[in-house]
């Protein structure tokens, strides 16, 4: 097994959030955006430097190899990825704490149940555990694109933009983790490891990397957006903190 994507992860996710919090917006309405995003590559980091070393691989009965620190990763990365998207949605407004215990929830069964598919060796067991885990990413984007989605909308202002750009790029690289499990050694073997921790790597760093700037961009935006048209006098949370 080639150990070479895992350094590379390390250097890339360290890197980058050191770029992602110098670069990042310090103003008052956006700095949360900035801490979040920051911080999601460097726990990927520190995940990638235990795979590095062979850190939590579990090596099952079938030869293929469960990489624990990565589904670690993925429990703690994904919920302040969604924490954002439902920060952004919300306007930052109080009722935003049912939304994100609903969707955290769900984030945190899909991590987990992918993970019980991962060890499953019997192929019904597997893809009884990797159904489940797709039912509970299907919640999730649910909550995404219909109760949060409709509240955006009606909120109204340039956030409504912002929101639906950075919902739409992340569900488009979260349908492609679970096509790359089903693809991979975990599913069907038609990819091999190497292969797979390659591209998750890419996918990594297209949804904690590119995201992030791409994602604070269009919040930033939509603030500068939101301030210029109602004069600095804004009855929005988000507007006000600035």
């Amino acid at each position: 097994m080639d150990f070479t994507p895992f350094l590379v992860g390390f250097v890339i996710m360290s890197l980058s959030s050191l770029a992602i919090y110098a670069k990042g917006s310090k103003a008052p309405a956006a700095v949360d955006q900035t801490y979040m995003h920051a911080t999601v590559p460097f726990i990927a980091a520190t995940s990638y430097l235990a795979m590095t070393f062979a850190i939590g691989d579990i090596v099952k009965l079938d030869g293929t190899v469960t990489f624990v620190a990565r589904y670690l990763d993925w429990t703690f990365t994904t919920p302040i990825l969604l924490a954002g998207l439902v920060l952004t949605a919300l306007h930052g407004r109080r009722e935003m704490s049912g939304y994100l215990i609903a969707i955290i929830t769900l984030d945190v069964l899909m991590i987990v149940t992918g993970l019980i598919s991962s060890l499953a060796v019997a192929p019904v067991i597997k893809w009884i555990w990797f159904g489940w885990s797709c039912a509970a990413f299907l919640g999730v984007l649910y909550i995404l694109w219909v109760p949060l989605r409709t509240i955006n909308t009606k909120l109204g202002g340039a956030m409504t933009g912002a929101y639906l750009k950075n919902v739409t790029a992340l569900t488009v690289l979260w349908v492609l983790y679970p096509v790359v499990f089903a693809v991979g050694p975990e599913g069907l073997k038609s990819a091999s490891t190497d292969a797979t921790s390659w591209a998750i790597l890419v996918l990594d760093v297209a949804a904690k990397v590119v995201y992030a700037f791409y994602a604070a961009s269009n919040v930033e935006r939509a603030l500068a957006d939101t301030t210029t048209s109602r004069d600095g006098q804004a009855a929005d949370p988000y507007v006000g903190r600035v």
